[in-house]
This record gives structure tokens, C-alpha cells and sequence, in this order.
């Protein structure tokens, strides 16, 4: 074990009581949903057709909540005095809460409720080279699990334990890289730059093996610093390890679930054509070429009728 794994003081966070520190992330919380919401009821009112569902807005405040029960009083003091307890808190806030928010579709809810002109145009910033290089697996995937080392296994995990700014701003990056990576692999709303299933299966298995290996290093005290008791931080790595592996399996699921084939072309129709036809040569026709589309029969129109396309 390292010499770094010992208890420090920590900053005070909200301990369940009103304060601004909780406060204004539940507000943010409060507003984001309220704004989705508003969104979503606009879309369905303009085209109850094609508006998003209602298992789509169901997705999207479910995340809202892990959020707030995420950020509410007691997590966030637990948080506070135990490394368990940060764990807890950035998987939901990083692993569990954006699925849930991603699969509400809050682009495509976005899209149909503003006018057209401005439609096209967020469709063209959707298509820009930085969001495509924003959007790309590869930079999803060291924007999240590629940042956990630099978390824990350099000084920056315990100045956000004594700074209440950059723990703020920790868990920022722990929700926006975390609803980029679960948008890139599974999202149900357009992305400029996803790649095709199995592509994106290998990057969620990379996803994988660097969360395990990096919390199988917190767990034996390689490599980090951590200014924690032991018992705390096998602990958060166990959860870690654990919660990890859970979250990355419903994220497969939902890149399952929310796949669809791409359509094969269709068959290109067989020519009609009419007018009298030799009955000896129509049939030397019909079995050089016997016809397979849709709903057609080898031998049907040779008395001159069209064939069904």
C-alpha cells in the first residue's frame, strides 16, 4: 500500500442541509428537466405523429432524477467524508444518469419542436468538423474511461476533495463526457461521426478493460493517490468494479435495443411489357427468367398483362 492512502480532512459539503453548494446543482437539475419538458410538449403539440413518445420523456426524467438524488444532501456529504461515497456518486453521475438521459432523444425533441429554419440549422452545426471530431467513439472513449487515471493516480482527485469548485467542475466532466460516450455508442438521436455496430462494441469493450484495470490498481494501491483510509478505498474500488461492469452491460443493452439493421436496396423492378407474345417463346422466356419479386409467380403474365413490380 502507498503512503498516500490515508485519511485527510475533506471539505464540507452540503451534510443534508440547505446550503447554496446543493442548492444550485438541484435547481440546474430542475431546469434542465423543466426545459425538456417544454420542449417535448411543444414537438407533440405541432405533430402529435411524428412528436417523441412518452417512454422517451420517461427515459429522460429517470436520468434527471439519479441526478438529483446524485447531487441531493446526504449523497453529496457522504461524498464528502468517505472515498466509497465519491464512488457512489460518480457512477451515477457519470455511468448511470446519461443512458437514461440520451435515450430520451433530446436532440431529435430539440429538432421538432423549433421552426424549420432553425432545424436546419443546429442540423448543420450537428454536421460541423469539431462536432465530428467531438462525436468520434475514439475521442468519447478518452474523454470518459480515458480520464479516470488522471483522476486517481494523479493529485488532481484530492485537490477536488479540498476545493469545492473543482468538485463541482469534476463532476461537470464526469456527466458531459458521460452523456458523450452513451450518445456515440447507443444514442438514439443522430450522430455525426458513429460507426457501425461492431466498431462500436470494440470501443465499449476498451471502455471496459480500462475501468477494470483502473479500479483493479485503486484496489491494490498501484499507482494511485488517494488520500483515503485503505478500507475506504478498496471499498470504492470494489464499487467501482462492480457498478462499472452493470452500467457498461445496460449501455450494450441499449445499443441492442435501439440498433437497426440499414435496409438493403430494393430489387430493382422487372420491366413490364405487353402485347401479344408467342406462347412457345413466352414460355422459353419464363424459364430462362423465371420472376422472384414481390408477390409475383414464375409463369403469370405471359398472355400479355403487365407483371406486378
Amino acid at each position: 500500500m502507498t503512503p498516500e492512502m490515508r485519511g485527510h480532512p475533506m471539505h464540507e459539503h452540503g451534510g443534508g442541509a440547505f446550503s447554496l453548494e446543493t442548492f444550485l446543482p438541484l435547481a440546474a437539475v430542475g431546469l434542465i428537466a423543466a426545459c425538456y419538458l417544454a420542449l417535448w410538449w411543444r414537438g407533440r403539440r405541432r405533430n402529435p405523429a411524428r412528436g417523441p413518445g412518452r417512454t422517451r420523456a420517461a427515459a429522460f426524467l429517470t436520468g434527471c432524477a439519479l441526478l438529483a438524488i446524485a447531487l441531493s444532501g446526504p449523497v453529496d456529504a457522504f461524498a464528502g467524508r468517505d472515498f466509497r461515497g465519491h464512488m457512489l456518486q460518480h457512477l451515477i453521475i457519470g455511468m448511470y444518469a446519461p443512458p437514461a438521459l440520451v435515450l430520451g432523444a433530446p436532440i431529435t425533441v430539440l429538432l421538432r419542436a423549433v421552426p424549420a429554419s432553425r432545424a436546419r440549422r443546429l442540423t448543420g452545426v450537428l454536421r460541423s468538423l469539431p462536432l465530428r471530431i467531438l462525436a468520434h467513439p475514439v475521442t468519447a472513449l478518452v474523454l470518459s474511461a480515458g480520464t479516470l487515471p488522471l483522476v486517481y493516480f494523479t493529485p488532481l482527485y484530492n485537490a477536488t476533495m479540498e476545493d469545492a469548485g473543482l468538485h463541482m467542475a469534476l463532476h461537470v466532466h464526469f456527466l458531459l463526457s458521460g452523456c458523450l460516450f452513451a450518445w456515440v455508442i447507443a444514442g438514439p438521436d443522430p450522430a455525426p461521426s458513429r460507426p457501425g455496430v461492431l466498431a462500436r462494441l470494440v470501443v465499449l469493450g476498451v471502455a471496459v478493460a480500462v475501468h477494470a484495470t483502473v479500479s483493479q490498481l485503486v484496489y491494490g494501491g498501484f499507482l494511485i493517490d488517494i488520500h483515503a483510509p485503505i478500507a475506504q478505498v478498496r471499498g470504492g474500488a470494489e464499487l467501482m468494479y462492480y457498478g462499472g461492469d452493470i452500467a457498461e452491460l445496460l449501455l450494450a443493452f441499449a445499443l441492442v435495443a435501439t440498433w437497426r439493421p440499414a435496409h438493403r436496396p430494393a430489387e430493382r423492378p422487372v420491366p413490364a411489357f405487353s402485347g401479344s407474345i408467342d406462347p412457345g417463346s413466352a414460355g422459353r422466356e419464363s424459364r430462362a427468367k423465371p420472376f422472384t419479386g414481390a408477390g409475383g409467380r414464375a409463369g403469370q403474365g405471359v398472355s400479355g398483362e403487365s407483371w406486378p413490380g
